[in-house]
């Protein structure tokens, strides 16, 4: 007997008021992950570019550690391990919360700032090392060098590895359903085991994803093309 596709019945009704929570968990989780990913992946590039033998370590470990190691077994290890790594007014705050969510958040932060650190010192080697210097000649701390000469200018030149890394971010937020986080993918698995079109269920999940990411591409896109061109002049 042909199978017969039913589109109608997974992003209509109750099934399609699933998908759409699933895509508002996705891209909140999503956006804030890569908020904070930027910024901690920012700070751990100073730090590996820092002088101070201690950071440069320190900076150095964090990035290969968590590049090294499956997202999901980090997933895994944030959901399971917090309570032993995390101070304990952290754990009972996030226990307060989604515990879910903020184990999620954590897990894909962690993992995307090491690649993005790493993007970010590719930058800033870019950079001719006299504007660094001049920038130091000027009275300006090595802080502030980077924070008003060396990084918006680093940041012109990573703008497409920036992309790709946010891209993965998006992607890979789908392996937090693994711990309960009731995202686009979760919803997906749940309208399959309802109604037994997993087919019809993953492929307008993947056609989501797929319209998540072209929107973030050309958004990413048009602020480098614009905004950042316009400070260059």
């Amino acid at each position: 007997m042909a199978y017969h596709f039913d589109f109608t019945q997974v992003v209509t009704g109750e099934y399609g008021q699933w998908l759409v929570t699933g895509l508002v968990t996705t891209l909140k989780i999503s956006a804030v992950s890569i908020v904070l990913s930027l910024v901690l992946g920012t700070l751990v590039a100073v730090m590996r570019l820092s002088k101070v033998r201690p950071l440069v370590w320190a900076s150095a470990t964090y990035t290969e550690f968590f590049r090294n190691t499956p997202l999901l077994v980090q997933i895994f290890f944030w959901y399971f391990g917090s309570y032993n790594v995390l101070p304990q007014f952290v754990n009972d705050w996030l226990y307060k919360q989604d515990f879910e969510f903020a184990c999620g958040v954590i897990a894909l932060t962690v993992y995307t700032s090491a690649f993005i650190a790493e993007e970010i010192r590719s930058g800033v080697f870019s950079i001719p090392k006299n504007q660094l210097e001049a920038s130091r000649a000027c009275g300006l701390s090595f802080t502030q060098a980077m924070v008003y000469v060396i990084l918006p200018q680093a940041f012109r030149v990573i703008i497409p590895p920036l992309i790709s890394q946010f891209l993965n971010l998006i992607k890979n937020s789908s392996l937090v359903m693994t711990i309960g986080v009731m995202d686009l993918t979760y919803m997906a698995r749940q309208i399959e085991a309802h109604t037994f079109h997993g087919f019809e269920a993953f492929t307008v999940t993947t056609c989501m994803y797929l319209c998540i990411s072209l929107v973030v591409s050309a958004g990413v896109t048009l602020y480098s093309r614009r905004v950042l061109r316009v400070r260059s002049h």
